[in-house]
């Protein structure tokens, strides 16, 4: 199961390469403008933030739903090809992408939780990073036009969805089977100041996921050396992965809290210093605390502090990296059309106060109970 879930993260996160390091280029080359190009970034997202709420409403992710969000990552991936010029069109292939990754993805988290536990979780997610890291490499190589790009999306769309596959198969008794007669007990008006901190963090990352090689390109700084940002961060993310384990032994809440202070002064020395490589890749090398650390303690302590395991993933992915990257995207479309120099002062107020919500969350009373039990 390990190799088939190290492939699965390796495939899936090339295509989240390719979407948020050459798309928006592509997109702003082929016409679109700041704020429509936030936009088409923003229909993903709002996916992922609807999704949470259709399963409170009775929507369940077994087998049959699963097969379905493989087989709409292929056939939205495909639409790009006949949609890239047309914003209606490419709004409309964007968001069933949306529906297809944000279905798999939550999935196959907890399938891993619960069959490696949060201790390897790194480890096999750090594959991932490295096929986010080959794919950028590679694809800048052969990057002659748009289409190119979206050959190597439609591709590694096929090839994530047959991974995808075999890991159901080798798992056919699933958290989502087993948690069906648990009641939900996640309260997020109860818990705002956590999941409030969980949605600043990501809506920060707006101005760099949709932006970053725009804005350095803007700079003056080659679309070669930007590739180069873009790895070394994942690269320092590979080795917060592999060698996290023991962090995640202490506090997770205090992770958070350590890693939403990173994430303010990253963005605030790629505000300050759009120009400076040196800076620049110090503050890549932040990803590992700002990314890595920071999903990790975050899924690892909503797994910890909720009963119901797959529902409180559901609802990381689609309340902090769905309604998170929704409005960070049209944030970031905005304040880069109208204010650009401001873009990353945004980010790192934003991130800011995700760290002053963080501290005023409170321990869960069972929560020490649980820090070093493995997911089971």
């Amino acid at each position: 199961m390990f190799a088939l879930l190290s492939l699965f993260y390796y495939f899936y996160f090339s295509i989240v390469g390719i979407y948020i390091i050459f798309l928006p280029k592509i997109l702003s080359g082929v016409g679109y403008d700041a704020s429509e190009i936030g936009i088409i970034f923003a229909a993903s997202p709002l996916v992922r933030f609807i999704l949470p709420f259709l399963f409170l409403r009775g929507l369940t992710l077994n087998a049959a739903v699963f097969k379905f969000s493989l087989l709409t990552v292929i056939a939205s991936t495909l639409s790009f090809y006949l949609s890239l010029e047309h914003f209606y069109a490419l709004l409309l292939s964007n968001i069933f992408l949306g529906l297809g990754m944000s279905l798999m993805l939550p999935f196959v988290e907890v399938i891993s939780l619960h069959t490696i536990g949060k201790e390897r979780y790194g480890k096999v997610r750090l594959f991932g990073s490295v096929g986010f890291i080959v794919v950028a490499l590679v694809l800048v190589r052969f990057l002659s036009s748009a289409y190119v790009a979206l050959d190597f999306l439609f591709v590694l769309s096929l090839l994530t969805a047959f991974v995808a596959y075999l890991v159901l198969c080798r798992a056919p008794d699933t958290s989502y089977v087993k948690e069906k007669s648990i009641s939900n007990d996640i309260d997020i008006f109860k818990d705002w100041q956590l999941w409030g901190g969980l949605v600043l963090v990501q809506m920060s990352f707006g101005s760099f996921y949709n932006f970053f090689t725009i804005y350095e390109t803007d700079h003056g700084i080659s679309l070669d050396m930007t590739i180069y940002l873009w790895s070394f961060g994942v690269l320092i993310e590979v080795g917060m992965f592999f060698f996290q384990g023991g962090l995640l032994q202490g506090n997770l809440l205090n992770l958070l809290r350590f890693t939403a202070l990173a994430t303010v002064l990253r963005w605030f020395l790629v505000f300050a210093f759009p120009e400076n490589l040196a800076i620049l890749f110090f503050s890549q090398a932040l990803h590992a605390l700002s990314f890595a650390l920071f999903h990790t303690a975050a899924i690892s302590y909503l797994f910890q502090r909720y009963r119901h395991k797959s529902l409180s993933q559901q609802f990381f992915s689609g309340i902090t990296y769905g309604f998170g990257g929704l409005s960070g995207a049209l944030i970031a479309g905005y304040v880069y059309e109208y204010y650009p120099k401001y873009l990353f002062l945004t980010s790192s107020l934003m991130a800011f106060g995700a760290f002053l919500l963080f501290m005023a969350v409170r321990q869960h009373k069972g929560e020490h109970l649980s820090r070093h039990a493995r997911p089971h």
